[in-house]
């Protein structure tokens, strides 16, 4: 780490400093002019007038600060990204840039997610859920959401609530109920009922059981080399038939699944226990 390349750094953080300073001088003179108009017995016609095209002047000046300073955090980010990265091992370089990867996954099919689990929601029908299990956000706060694997017992259908029941609950505790909205609950799709397995494609957001336990999780789905496609020649032309599902698995990336080296291991879950990824989930 170079003397210049601090150098750098410190005046770019003085800078951005006294951004902030300015953009405080402007938000106060914004504020007094809020403070007379809202006198309006005080303001004349002319006056009134003045004080709006200095107020939209400010609003002007806020807007340019507040880019300057979004330029300013940018750089900044990007000189200290450098230095970082001149002293870390290759570990460590890689477990940044999967997690940088992770950040841009989860930007995508976000729109297609949420028609999905909507989609799946409004088709539930409570009779054929009776004694099968399902997934359901079981609890949920502030900071994350979370599902487990529930038996369903119960539909009430004014209150449109599922009574669940969480038959392995943890070590040596006994199962629980629960009363949940049907918008809390999302059917697995059929074990038998190979023909309709979801064809997500690799960087799809799904949810899906983490192996060797009840919990969901959200994961990745990535190319999967056991799942191929079917076509057929016909006249020249190639006719696509389907997947090969022989193997019935995803390979996913699970969130938050790190190894020491920073990769995400790949991991095999059945259809079955894969939904679609739900509107507003946090974990």
């Amino acid at each position: 780490m170079s003397g210049v390349e601090l150098t750098g750094l410190f005046e770019k953080a003085k800078e951005l400093d006294q951004l902030k300073k300015d953009q405080e001088e402007v938000l106060g003179e914004i504020n007094k002019i809020h403070k007379k108009l809202q006198n309006t017995q005080d303001v004349s016609e002319k006056s009134g007038d003045t004080m709006l095209l200095k107020l939209r002047a400010l609003y002007t000046r806020a807007k340019e600060l507040s880019d300057s300073e979004i330029n300013a955090s940018g750089v900044l980010i990007e000189r200290l990204d450098s230095l970082l990265h001149t002293g870390m091992t290759a570990a460590q370089r890689k477990k940044i840039e999967v997690n940088e990867q992770k950040k841009k996954r989860i930007k995508q099919d976000t729109d297609v997610s949420r028609t999905q689990s909507a989609t799946i929601r409004s088709q539930i029908d409570p009779n054929t859920l009776m004694g099968e299990q399902v997934a359901a956000k079981v609890t949920e706060d502030a900071e994350k959401s979370e599902w487990f694997i529930v038996k369903v017992m119960h539909f009430d259908r004014e209150a449109k609530e599922f009574e669940v029941l969480d038959e392995e609950p943890g070590d040596d505790e006994e199962p629980k109920r629960y009363k949940l909205h049907m918008s809390r609950i999302i059917p697995f799709p059929k074990r038998g009922d190979i023909s309709n397995i979801p064809d997500y494609p690799s960087g799809k957001h799904v949810l899906a059981v983490y192996p060797g336990t009840t919990a969901l999780y959200k994961a990745t789905v990535v190319p999967n080399p056991h799942r191929k496609r079917l076509n057929q020649k016909s006249d020249g032309m190639i006719i696509l038939l389907g997947y090969d599902f022989s193997s019935r698995i995803y390979l996913l990336e699970f969130d938050d699944d790190e190894e020491e080296d920073g990769s995400l291991p790949q991991r095999n879950v059945p259809f079955y226990r894969v939904v679609p990824f739900p509107e507003g989930h946090r974990q």
